[in-house]
């Protein structure tokens, strides 16, 4: 019995013979990876998305060695590759028609060699191209450098170091486009839309030297236009659906723009000025002493917001129809970000109010910084109009108020009073500056606003975290049946502020 099993187990360890298929047994040397179809092999090495990866892929089969089957493949990818390899790497593919070509050069390349890459590029007529060129040395930088035709191409990215692309005097059309982005170069973007008769997405960053983007296009659906500066922009897209805009815009600067279709808007613009001399800059006015800082545009729901950087100017300023510069939708929400410097500020928000009429929301975020106040004297031009106080303007359609910050000043209390004689308010939410607390005299004051208009849901909440010092929801005047149902938590707040 022992022997037996010693017998049994010395035959369990002892190693299987050899499997053979064909005659040929496993392991014996055989290279069953080349006797694989070519299509399957292809269908490996594409898995790898990298040409020099399949190139050294090839090491591991006799007929990829020797047939250069990475050739054969129809989408290539070319990364990190000095652009003398590559340009011979190219001139080895024995396809006609590529799916893919993805191009990314990170070592310095002449001007010329782009232009006899893009060319290598062309003959290879592939279905989808990207090309990106870290650096460029050498030639002159005006000299232009021609984009050949794609004729098949859907989708083309460039990323070509400021390059000046030119189109040729003939042909170079792109019948099968439909997106296009360019980075960092300068071109005719008229003339090379023009050449693109199914582009629906386009894409402009940083494209150095354009000073105003002119779209005029029956197809594009989607626009994406991030700049440095820019004089103005001129659209005309009976198709557009969505608008992104990134930029510095010049003191001079215009928007016009025919896109009925349009429902998804998203503009950031700053107005940093320009200098006139080494001391003194232009920049955009509002009125006599507030500018222009930034211009922010969004689609929320179904409506759009637009947010307004307004600041204290000691520059020169030159005053601007804020509708002459953008051509804005219907907004139904106005953010002011006011850096008052300690200035009267209820003329210029009036005036604003009185162009956008029909928002339902205002928001108010004012400068907390109290350090950067400054003297306001008797004639300062910070409280023009005179009588803005007693003015009446129509704002049927403002339903909610929210201010941050806010100081209690006399000119933010007669504000309020302004805003509940003019708009038939439903909701006003107030958060007090850092330094103001439940006594003072502005609050004391708005809490009597609020209670003189017991219609509105109002809530006052202190400068840190969320504490409501006072409340007066219309729910609770409903229930008591009184004109004045309210609560002002001054115990609450006053044992916070020992925490």
């Amino acid at each position: 019995m022992v022997v037996e099993t010693r017998s049994r187990r010395r035959r369990r360890l002892s190693a299987p013979p050899p499997l053979c298929q064909g005659g040929v047994a496993v392991g014996s040397g055989a290279d069953r990876i080349s006797e694989l179809h070519d299509d399957v092999l292809i269908q490996i090495l594409r898995r790898l998305r990298c040409a020099a990866a399949a190139a050294r892929a090839s090491a591991v089969s006799r007929r990829w060695r020797e047939g250069g089957l990475w050739r054969h493949l129809p989408e290539l990818s070319f990364r990190g590759v000095a652009h003398g390899d590559l340009e011979h790497a190219l001139a080895q593919v024995a396809l006609q028609k590529l799916s893919l070509l993805d191009i990314e050069i990170t070592d310095r390349i002449p001007t010329e060699a782009v232009a006899s890459l893009l060319s290598a590029a062309a003959r290879l007529d592939p279905v989808e191209l990207s090309v990106v060129i870290a650096w460029v040395v050498g030639g002159d930088d005006f000299v232009p450098v021609e984009l050949p035709s794609f004729a098949r191409a859907t989708s083309i990215t460039l990323r070509l170091h400021d390059l000046h692309l030119s189109m040729p005097a003939q042909g170079g059309e792109f019948p099968a486009l439909e997106r296009l982005s360019i980075r960092s170069g300068t071109f005719d973007a008229g003339a090379l839309i023009s050449r693109c008769p199914r582009l629906r997405m386009l894409e402009l960053i940083y494209c150095w030297g354009i000073d105003t983007i002119t779209v005029h296009s029956a197809t594009i659906e989607e626009l994406l236009v991030i700049s440095d500066q820019l004089q103005g922009v001129d659209i005309v897209a009976p198709r557009l659906k969505k608008f992104t805009l990134h930029s510095d815009v010049s003191v001079d600067f215009s928007m016009s723009m025919s896109a009925p279709m349009v429902e998804n808007l998203s503009w950031k613009c700053w107005s940093h000025g320009q200098f006139i001399t080494a001391a003194v800059a232009l920049a955009v006015g509002i009125e006599e002493m507030w500018r222009l800082v930034c211009t922010q545009l969004r689609t929320e729901g179904s409506g759009f917001i637009l947010g307004l950087d307004i600041g204290r100017s000691h520059s020169v300023i030159q005053v601007r129809n804020l509708q002459e510069m953008f051509p804005f939708p219907k907004i139904s929400v106005l953010e002011l970000c006011l850096d008052t410097r300690g200035h009267v500020y209820g003329g210029v928000v009036l005036n604003l109010l009185g162009v956008w009429n029909a928002i339902r929301t205002l928001k108010l975020v004012i400068d907390p910084d109290m350090l950067k106040d400054e003297v306001c004297p008797l004639d300062c031009p910070c409280d023009q109009p005179e009588n803005w106080r007693n003015q009446n303007i129509s704002m049927m359609g403002l339903e909610a108020v929210e201010i941050k910050n806010f100081k209690g000043s006399g000119h933010e209390i007669d504000l309020l009073k302004l805003l509940f004689r003019c708009a038939p308010l439903s909701k006003v939410t107030v958060k007090l500056a850092s330094k103001v607390g439940p006594s003072s005299r502005g609050c004391k004051d708005a809490y009597e606003i609020f209670k003189a208009n017991p219609s509105a849901e109002c809530h006052i909440y202190l400068h840190r975290g969320n504490k409501i010092i006072f409340v007066n929801p219309p729910s609770c005047s409903r229930r008591s049946g009184t004109a004045t149902s309210c609560s002002i938590l001054t115990c609450e707040s006053s044992r916070i502020g020992r925490m």
